[in-house]
């Protein structure tokens, strides 16, 4: 059997979980849940995934787990010499850095960033909503404070929990990509955060990603 994944072609979580998928090069199936007919809410889904949203996955021996940090760390650490190495880190010190970055990522990042890309992009395209300016603005300001600290963070170290790649790092990629192009420069404009963006870009874990989901 192989792996499956079960997501949303749109969703940054299940491509979150593919990212690492494939950073560990485990081979995998996607099931697509397709939001327009509800699957996600559907009682044989719930059984899955309870709380409804996308993705889980069902591994090859058909063990279930859902929350996308929760898959990536699981696959991590399943295949540590498989793929890129590190991606948690062992060591005492390391593994709490490494911790550390994620809860940085969860807290500082991915809330405004989430908000910020619904608000701006999902909210008009699949709900035909009003976008609220002010709302994007505060947001805005917000990644900016943020990444200002970022920044900081990143002028001394490679990476956000040292001088090796983790999940923390790849954790951003989904919602990242997604603010330039909805004209949130925050990412763009400060330069350590720049030049370690870039380089999460650029990765050919995340570039497969792109072709796998048609992400432009």
């Amino acid at each position: 059997m192989v792996l499956k994944l079960y997501g949303n072609a749109v969703s940054p979580c299940t491509h979150r979980v593919a990212l690492v998928l494939n950073e560990k090069e485990v081979p995998f199936e996607f099931h697509s849940i397709e939001f327009a007919k509800i699957e996600h809410k559907s009682p044989s889904y719930l059984e899955k995934q309870p709380f409804g949203q996308v993705p889980y996955i069902e591994d090859d021996d058909g063990f279930i787990l859902y929350e996308s940090r929760a898959i990536a760390l699981y696959i991590a650490t399943k295949y540590p010499d498989q793929g890129t190495k590190g991606l948690v880190p062992t060591d005492p010190k390391a593994n709490a850095l490494f911790h550390q970055a994620v809860y940085v990522e969860v807290t500082h990042f991915d809330d405004p960033a989430a908000k910020v890309t619904f608000e701006k992009n999902v909210k008009p395209k699949y709900f035909k909503g009003p976008v609220d300016e002010a709302y994007i603005e505060k947001l805005s300001n917000t990644l900016d404070a943020k990444l200002s600290v970022y920044d900081k963070i990143l002028e001394k170290q490679k990476y956000l929990a040292g001088e090796e790649l983790t999940l923390a790092d790849l954790y951003h990629l989904p919602y990242g990509v997604q603010l330039a192009p909805i004209g949130i420069k925050n990412l763009v404009e400060k330069p350590n955060v720049s030049r370690w963006f870039k380089e999460l870009e650029e990765r050919k874990s995340w570039l497969d990603v792109k072709k796998t989901f048609n992400i432009q």
